[in-house]
């Protein structure tokens, strides 16, 4: 069964005349030995999608729900159209979101793709940079001809449609699918709602929009359960996710007066209470969600490397993306993250801390 954008209540043209306007990222981080890659219209990637070519659809390592069913949306698309379509991701789909998957790909890992799958095009959505490819920069990173995002701060690494303004990247998603003019695959209105609810904290964020609220509306219209899916990405925790925020609560330290709250979690912390990184997801929101904090952090580290995942929310207008910059990350003005270098928990909380205090100052 499908669905058409246009005849079951979706957006008129009036209003769909994309909200995110195209352009150009106001810090965009450049390498020196970077190409100059195409800024795109809608126009111009609709071609691109409409011409029929087995296509690969990537997105970041540690998916959320935005990536996955941006990615995923856009496979069904493609399919559609007469384009054999794989979503590819250098980590596996976390437990608490293979609710959205289930029966469409058993995995996402680049050992699944078909052999007979080959002379494919490369498409990336909601990737904002070469590093979050993760392992799957190596073998696809030259190959991507196309890529989709909405992220304040990053490196373009391909000809682009980047719209900043887009609270996430299954808005774009929707605004190309229902430009296209044909008829889209029943399960994309689920996949969207999910991707555009789950960037927008179940539409609390204050990158929501008019249009953003519109389009939600228009994927309602086509009769998607909006209950479960909303119970699905907001209503569930699993036993590991409550063990893992009861030990970022003992972790958590305030500074300057209550306004910082910073939860760092080493290896051996995860190791000892037999936790995944997939199970941290939602620590940095539940520090966010402490009275009096203006500025929330997780730390977390993947493996026994020196390496921390950092990830950064504002309740106040500060730009987190900026102090994420200076350890090479990024993401939006409230909401990013970086991977910083330090010898243990304490030195990445140290670093952290001064590069958000010198922001202030």
């Amino acid at each position: 069964m499908s669905l058409s954008l246009t005849a079951r209540g979706f957006l008129p043209s009036s209003i769909l005349s994309p909200s995110p306007t195209p352009k150009k990222r106001t810090r965009e981080k450049r390498t020196t030995d970077m190409k100059d890659f195409r800024e795109l219209d809608f126009e111009q990637v609709l071609e691109q999608l409409l011409i029929p070519r087995p296509t690969c659809v990537l997105f970041h390592v540690h998916p959320d729900a935005d990536a996955i069913g941006s990615a995923f949306a856009l496979a069904a698309f493609l399919r559609s159209v007469g384009s054999p379509a794989y979503c590819l991701c250098a980590d596996e789909i976390p437990q608490r979101l293979r609710f959205l998957t289930d029966g469409l790909q058993d995995s996402v890992l680049p050992e699944s793709l078909p052999p007979s799958f080959t002379d494919f095009r490369v498409i990336s959505v909601d990737t904002a940079s070469p590093a979050q490819m993760g392992a799957l920069y190596e073998t696809y990173g030259d190959k991507v001809s196309l890529m989709i995002d909405h992220h304040e701060m990053g490196e373009p690494y391909a000809d682009h449609l980047i719209c900043p303004d887009a609270a996430a990247c299954g808005e774009i998603i929707f605004d190309l699918l229902a430009a296209s003019g044909k008829e889209v695959p029943e399960s994309c209105a689920r996949l969207l709602y999910a991707a555009i609810s789950a960037d927008t904290g179940g539409f609390r964020y204050s990158n929501v929009t008019k249009e953003t609220h519109l389009r939600a509306a228009a994927l309602v219209e086509s009769g998607i359960d909006v209950a479960e899916i909303s119970h699905q990405l907001f209503g569930i925790k699993s036993l590991a996710v409550l063990r893992a925020e009861r030990l970022g609560f003992e972790k958590l330290r305030l500074f300057e007066g209550g306004k910082i709250g910073i939860a760092a979690i080493s290896f051996e912390d995860k190791k000892f209470n037999k936790l995944q990184d997939e199970h941290l997801s939602t620590m940095v929101d539940m520090v966010r969600s402490v009275e009096g904090v203006e500025i929330a952090v997780a730390i977390r580290q993947p493996t026994q490397e020196r390496s921390f995942r950092v990830s950064m929310r504002a309740n106040i207008d500060f730009d987190v993306a900026a102090v994420c910059a200076t350890f090479g990350g990024g993401g939006h003005r409230r909401a990013a993250g970086a991977t910083l270098v330090a010898k243990d928990t304490d030195e990445a909380e140290r670093l952290v801390l001064n590069a958000i205090l010198n922001s202030m100052r």
